[in-house]
Formats: C-alpha cells, structure tokens, sequence
C-alpha cells in the first residue's frame, strides 16, 4: 500500500498549483457538483486540497461512487482519449479546491515537462492498480473484508505509516454504494468494528491499523 513517489506528486504540484494560461484555480463547497455525467469533457482536474468522489449513474437512475481521491490526485482525464463527454460525474465530499487544466494546456505539459508526465504517468499507473484491486476485493471478499479495506484507504492507510482521521463526511449508504451491498449491512459491520476496537466515532471517524486483521483474516 505504501507510495514512495512523493517527490513526483510536488512537481506536479509547482507546475499546477498556480494559475495561468489554460489553468484555473476553482472552489467548491462540500457536496457541490464539479462536474456532471455526459457534461463535455474538454479538462482535466487536480486536486489541492479536500476530496472528491467519482459517481455514475445508470439509465435506471442508479447510483455508484467508483472512486474517492484526495489532495494531489488527477482526475477527468478521460478527456485526453478523445472521450467527448463525461462517463461520471465528479462531486466534492468536502471543501476542495482544483485547478482546471485545459486538455490544451495538459498536452503541452505532458509534453514539454518530463517532470510532469513523469507524476502524470504514476497517477495513471497507481490508478490503474487501485482498480484491479478494487475488482479482486468485490470478485473474492466478504462485504465486510470490503468494508474494512475501503475504510483502511480512506484514511490512507500505509502512505504515513498510520491511519489518518477521516474527517470528510461519509455516510453509511456511500459505503455500502462503494463496497456492493446494503446500508444496513454496513451499520452492523461499523457497529462491530467499534466493538471491538477497530475504529472510533470522535467527531471524525478514526480507523485503527487493527482492522487490517479484518482485511487479512481468513
């Protein structure tokens, strides 16, 4: 689990974290629409502070998160394979703040800027990796193994060594929308994580290194 590519991840924030021509810094409040599924797809986003998820909506209206990402993530970067319009929409779960990157202005730095392509190309290939993950935990887990890992990466289990709070508001039913199952089902889950230590409700939700038992149990 651990990232040993920090030093990329600051190159592409000196590159991207200011304003300028084909780049723009936007705001957003928590729960605001970013952008919506089937929105034109001309940008790429990068994440300076807070976190977003990646939602998609079915024809029968219903609801998946398939992604959470925080600081120093890319995202909508479909739009760079001649995708023409969004596949998901992109809402933030907290403040956040992201520059708006030109698909113009991305193809002129993934080109000009080795650096750059270089953090480029690990978000893509560490992406890449969290997906095939993310399919062998729904195909060979229990809905709880599923739990306790989602739970695990949202307080970024493994890049600093421990748990972070997770502060972000994230509810039951998003939970159970990212992991394939039923909200009541992640409350008993949740309930026993507590019981037996594994994480706390302090205002934040903390998570302990125990519940990796959980995640690596038979």
């Amino acid at each position: 689990m651990a990232r040993k590519a920090a030093p990329l991840k600051f190159a592409a924030n000196r590159l991207v974290a200011t304003a300028g021509p084909g780049r723009s810094k936007l705001e957003y409040q928590t729960e605001q629409v970013i952008f919506s599924q089937e929105d034109v797809a001309d940008s790429v986003f990068y994440i300076l502070r807070g976190k977003i998820k990646i939602v998609v909506t079915s024809k029968q209206q219903r609801e998946a998160v398939v992604a959470l990402l925080g600081e120093g993530e890319f995202f909508g970067e479909g739009c760079l394979l001649a995708q023409s319009l969004r596949l998901a929409a992109a809402v933030s779960i907290t403040d956040v703040t992201v520059m708006r990157i030109d698909k113009t202005e991305m193809m002129r730095l993934l080109q000009s800027t080795p650096d750059f392509s270089d953090a480029f190309m690990l978000h893509l290939l560490t992406r890449n990796s969290r997906i095939e993950a993310d399919l062998a935990d729904h195909l060979f887990n229990s809905s709880e193994k599923r739990l306790a890992r989602a739970l695990l990466l949202l307080a970024n289990f493994g890049k600093e060594g421990k748990p972070e709070p997770i502060t972000a508001k994230i509810s039951q039913g998003m939970l159970a929308e990212m992991i394939g199952t039923t909200r009541p089902r992640v409350s008993i889950f949740m309930n026993k994580f507590r019981k037996l230590g594994f994480i706390d409700y302090n205002g934040s939700l903390e998570v302990h290194s125990s519940l990796l038992n959980v995640v690596l149990g038979d």
